[in-house]
């Protein structure tokens, strides 16, 4: 393998962000400690802040090494526009009107199970927000059912005391079924994203070649976590029912949604739409509620220290994909997920020339399959980590918790793409 001092330097650094990611909660821990300097110590104990701490150190590591010039040329050449996306889309699909909507059909899905099958709302509930919302990430895309799903499991989980069991299952099988939902069609999913152009998938070749499998892994783990966690679940409360939100509103907060959605390889679009949409809300506040704009700003900066520290994995990345057969392919990308992102590891994976269909199925579907094991697997993953954290114990997701807690849902979807 070749390398430069910055390539070098660069994958030291990534190595420090990533161990970081597993220490969140011990800075936590220090900031209880050690009050005198308790802001810096919460500070590292964001996930979301990580990337994009690590990433500004590197930017001073390129200006020394080389050139300030140098390190502005290289920032110049990163592609953000995921990063802004996801900031646009998770304030978009956060909003009080499209929460209410979305929590309206999946009640009536749940009246028409409950019917059926003669179960409890609660647990009918839980397993729809799993198995249900990870589906529309193929038409909302995944940063967006990240987003709801997890204000639906905030609500009807989270915010009540219970196991921590429940606390990281639900987690885990949340941003497993989403990293696999979002792969019947070809712009939903990150990691199909970045290869969809250059192998020429269209949405018909990834349902035929994804589809079945997601689904059925899909309900499984759904399926598996409300059979193990439904005496747990607590019903939800009912007796005070939110006012209804009038059509228009509804129907204008949908504009905007698609609108994003339609336009998320365009950030001046999409940008521009997030402006209007927040000046929407301003302007007619009675049916709103305070849009996420934290939660969002941190996973975009999260997202963009990303993108900027793994630009300059490619010279230890590549050379591994390249040596390897479409099994090894799979379980080798399902791996590297876990410590980079899979759209990253996927769009290294689409610049290796002369490799087979069976080559390029088993690094996208590895990559999928991986991408709930860890925060920075999948890009959604921070969002609903950053929605989701204050109702873990300390305000802090375990690293190491989430990782035990995404291996049997991984399991299952490494199951469905080998064996189906």
């Amino acid at each position: 393998m070749n390398f430069t001092p910055t390539e070098l330097g660069a994958s030291i650094i990534f190595a420090i962000a990533v161990l970081h990611t597993f220490c969140t909660g011990y800075f936590e821990s220090l900031a209880k400690n050690s009050p005198r300097h308790a802001g810096l110590w919460h500070l590292l104990g964001e996930v979301e802040i990580v990337f994009g701490f690590w990433a500004a150190v590197l930017v001073i590591y390129m200006s020394l090494i080389d050139s300030l010039g140098s390190a502005k040329a290289y920032l110049d050449q990163r592609n953000f526009t995921e990063p802004l996306f996801v900031f646009a889309i998770m304030i978009v699909a956060g909003s009080k009107p499209i929460l209410f909507v979305s929590t309206q059909i999946l009640h009536k899905l749940a009246q028409g199970l409950q019917f059926l099958l003669r179960t409890r709302s609660a647990p009918t509930l839980y397993f729809l927000t799993l198995g249900i919302t990870p589906l529309l990430g193929s038409l909302i895309t995944e940063p967006a059912a990240m987003t709801l799903a997890a204000f639906l499991l905030r609500d009807l989980v989270y915010r009540h005391k219970c196991s921590k069991t429940l606390l990281f299952g639900t987690l885990g099988v949340l941003f497993v079924n989403i990293s696999i939902g979002g792969t019947l069609t070809n712009f939903a999913a990150p990691p199909v994203l970045m290869v969809a152009s250059t192998w020429q998938w269209s949405s018909a070749f990834m349902f035929s070649n994804f589809g079945l499998e997601s689904c059925i892994a899909i309900f499984i783990n759904a399926l598996a976590a409300t059979l193990l966690f439904h005496q747990q679940l607590i019903e939800p409360n009912t007796a005070n029912k939110e006012n209804r939100i009038p059509f228009a509103v509804i129907f204008m907060h949908l504009l905007f949604l698609f609108g994003v959605v339609i336009f998320a390889h365009d950030p001046i679009i999409f940008m521009w739409l997030l402006l209007f949409f927040i000046g929407y809300t301003t302007a007619y506040p009675k049916h709103q509620s305070p849009l996420i704009l934290k939660e969002a700003l941190l996973v975009g900066f999260f997202l963009a220290g990303l993108v900027v520290l793994g630009g300059l994995q490619g010279w230890w990345l590549q050379p591994i994909l390249e040596m390897m057969s479409p099994t090894a392919v799979f379980y080798g990308s399902l791996t590297l997920t876990a410590i980079t992102d899979n759209a990253a590891l996927t769009y290294l994976g689409s610049l290796v020339t002369g490799t087979s269909l069976d080559f390029k199925l088993a690094l996208v579907g590895g990559a999928v399959a991986g991408g709930g094991l860890t925060v920075i697997a999948n890009a959604p993953n921070p969002a609903g980590i950053a929605i989701l954290r204050g109702h873990f114990p300390g305000g802090a997701v375990s690293a190491v918790y989430l990782l035990l807690a995404a291996i049997p849902p991984t399991l299952v979807a490494i199951a469905a793409y080998r064996l189906l």
